[in-house]
C-alpha cells in the first residue's frame, strides 16, 4: 500500500516535474515543426526509423543518414534531428536492458550516434545557432 504523501511534499512532486513537462513539451513541438516543415519529406523516413528503431540495423539508419544532403538543411534543424536520434537510441538500449550510453574505448571504431553526429556535423551550418531565451549574456 502506497504511503499518501501531504499536501506539501505532493506540491512539491508536482512543481519539480513541470519544468520536464516543458522540456519534453518544447523538444516534441520542434519535432513537430521538422516534420512540417521545408525538410519535412526527406527527414520523414529518418523519424519513422527512429520511431521504429529496434527494427533497423545500426548500418541502415547510418546508410539513410549518408544519403541526405545535410548542407541543405539549417542548423536548428540538424540539432532537432540529433536529440531525436540520441533519445531514439538512448531508449533502445534500455529497452535492451544495456547502459543508456556506451562510448567505445579510444581507437575503437565509433559507434552509430557518433557515426551519424559526424556525418551530419561535416558540413558547415547554413546559419549560427539562434540565440535561446534565458541564455543572452548581460552588458556589462
Amino acid at each position: 500500500m502506497k504511503r499518501r504523501r501531504c499536501e506539501k511534499e505532493q506540491k512539491k512532486l508536482d512543481d519539480d516535474a513541470r519544468p520536464l513537462r516543458w522540456w519534453k513539451a518544447w523538444h516534441r513541438e520542434e519535432r513537430n515543426a521538422v516534420l512540417s516543415g521545408p525538410h519535412a519529406r526527406t527527414l520523414a523516413e529518418l523519424f519513422r526509423m527512429f520511431a521504429n528503431i529496434d527494427c533497423v540495423k545500426p548500418a541502415q539508419l547510418i546508410g539513410l543518414v549518408a544519403a541526405i544532403d545535410w548542407n541543405a538543411i539549417d542548423y536548428q534543424t540538424r540539432l532537432t534531428v540529433l536529440h531525436e536520434v540520441n533519445s531514439a537510441i538512448t531508449k533502445f538500449r534500455e529497452s535492451q536492458k544495456l547502459d543508456p550510453i556506451s562510448d567505445p574505448l579510444p581507437g575503437a571504431p565509433p559507434n552509430a550516434f557518433q557515426a551519424i553526429r559526424g556525418i551530419i556535423n561535416q558540413f558547415p551550418a547554413r546559419e549560427s545557432p539562434p540565440e535561446r531565451p534565458g541564455n543572452q549574456q548581460e552588458e556589462t
